[in-house]
This record gives C-alpha cells, structure tokens and sequence, in this order.
C-alpha cells in the first residue's frame, strides 16, 4: 500500500474491523480502471468483486437494441458484483467505468468465504445491498418524472459525493447513454444549468461551481438516495483497521474521504 493508493479509500473496507480487515487486505489487488471499461458484462461470470476508490462505475441495463440506461453508480462507497453474496454468478447489467481511477479487486471466491462466515462483513454487505436497492428504485422514478435538468443535476451530485474534487469528466454523448435520453437534450439542459451560473462545461468537463444551487434545482430523488445511504452505512460502528498503514497513509485516506462519509458520524467525531 502507497500514501496514493490503498483500500481504505473505500469506505466498505475502512468500515471493517481489524480482523477482517486483514484477512482481505492480502488479498486485494490494486487495479486501474479507465475511463468506458467494461468491468462486467450482462450475464457474463463473475470472477471478481471491485471495491473503487478513486473511479466511479455506472451499472446499465443494455436493451436488445442496443440501447442503454443508467440503474446506478457505484463509488468509493460500495462494491461492485452483489450478485455473488446474493446466490447467483452472473448479473443481469453492466458494469462500465464512467469515471476514470483506480480501486481493489477481489476473487469472487474469497468474497464469498469471508460473507459466509456471517460476521461483520456480512452485516454491512447487506446494508449497501440495501441502499444500492433504494438508488435503483429512485433512479428509475427520477427517470420517469423529472426533467433532463433534475436528472442532470441528480447524476452530477451523486458522482461528487463520490469524487475528491468538484469536477467531473464526461462527454454529452456519454451522459445521455446513461441517461437513457437523446444527446440535444443534454446538451439544452447542461446549457440551462450553465445559464444559471451553477457549472461551467468544456470540452467533456464539468466544473460544478456553485453545489449548493444545484442542491436547490434538484429534484427530491438524490436526498431520498443520500440520506439512506447516511443512514445505513455511516451509523455502522466503525472498525480500526487504520493501525495497518503509516502515518503519511493515514493522512492520504483522511484528506480524501468523500461528502458521503464526511457527512456522517466520522466527521462529528
């Protein structure tokens, strides 16, 4: 582990307690994840689990003709491949990196020994398979009632929340395939939000420069997902597994620790 990268990034692994911390930690394979790779494929096996940390993959639902969807992103607060601990091995989406970065990789089966020993691991899977749920229902009401601008605004502050920076790189094209909409409408409603001053678009870039006025457009579905994901996952009594790693790695994982976990017990303490 370097004071750049290291597992504890992830906020499901820095949740653990130092015993089972440990047990996986030798086992987690560092792994660069660019931009637009596929990490699973619809129905394919799944070999490994993804814990991110600096990237953030987005889960599609691929129709037959092609088309795609968003159901979901995953970040440095959660794991991709539930699947494997919910009594199948294969999923029905895809899993593609929408933000480029690094994360861990652990062998499926390992996975799968460490959650059958019903321990702390398996309590808190179970609680991020259950706000994972909640974003995937709301992404498909958001979808279905809001406008492109709400969605926008939606999809822009959930990646934050999962990002050490205020900025977010992404192509119109590459939004509206998660978006399930038509690039023109994109385009109109990233001008929109432009026009009122709240980010700054560029060549496949997004400065977001005011948050909190996006937080006043948005439609009510990214507090509904961030509030349970508050609610599951950072009232967990967290374990100690920081004794591992030096005093430069444990300054790395601080200065880079997300609005989600920041929102919550850590940083009241």
């Amino acid at each position: 582990m370097s004071a750049l990268h290291n597992p504890l990034q992830n906020h499901l692994l820095a949740a653990l307690p130092t015993a089972e911390f440990e047990r996986l930690a030798g086992n987690l394979e560092l792994v660069e994840m660019p931009l637009g790779q596929a990490l699973y494929e619809a129905g394919g096996l799944l070999q490994y689990v993804y814990f991110p940390t600096t990237s953030i993959v987005s889960l599609l639902y691929v129709l037959e003709s092609g088309a795609s969807a968003e159901i979901a992103i995953v970040g440095n607060e959660g794991i991709l491949g539930i699947s494997l601990f919910m009594g199948g091995e294969t999923t029905p989406s895809r899993a593609v990196v929408q933000c480029a970065g690094y994360g861990y990789r652990l062998k499926a089966q390992l996975l799968k020994e460490e959650f059958n020993r019903a321990g702390p691991f398996l309590r808190l899977l179970l609680r991020y398979t259950q706000a994972l749920i909640t974003q995937m229902t709301q992404t498909a009401v958001c979808n279905r009632h809001h406008s492109i601008e709400q969605q926008l605004c939606r999809w822009l502050l959930l990646s934050l929340d999962r990002l050490p920076s205020d900025s977010v790189s992404m192509t119109q094209e590459l939004i509206a395939n998660m978006l399930g909409v038509r690039r023109e409408g994109v385009t109109a409603a990233a001008g929109n939000i432009q026009k009122l001053g709240l980010i700054k678009y560029s060549r496949g870039r997004i400065d977001v420069i005011d948050r909190a006025g996006i937080e006043n457009i948005v439609c009510e579905c990214y507090a509904v997902v961030k509030l349970e994901f508050d609610r599951l996952l950072n009232d967990i009594p967290r374990g100690d597994p920081m004794h591992v790693l030096g005093p430069s790695d444990r300054r790395e994982v601080t200065s880079r620790t997300s609005p989600i976990l920041a929102n919550g017990r850590d940083a009241k303490s």
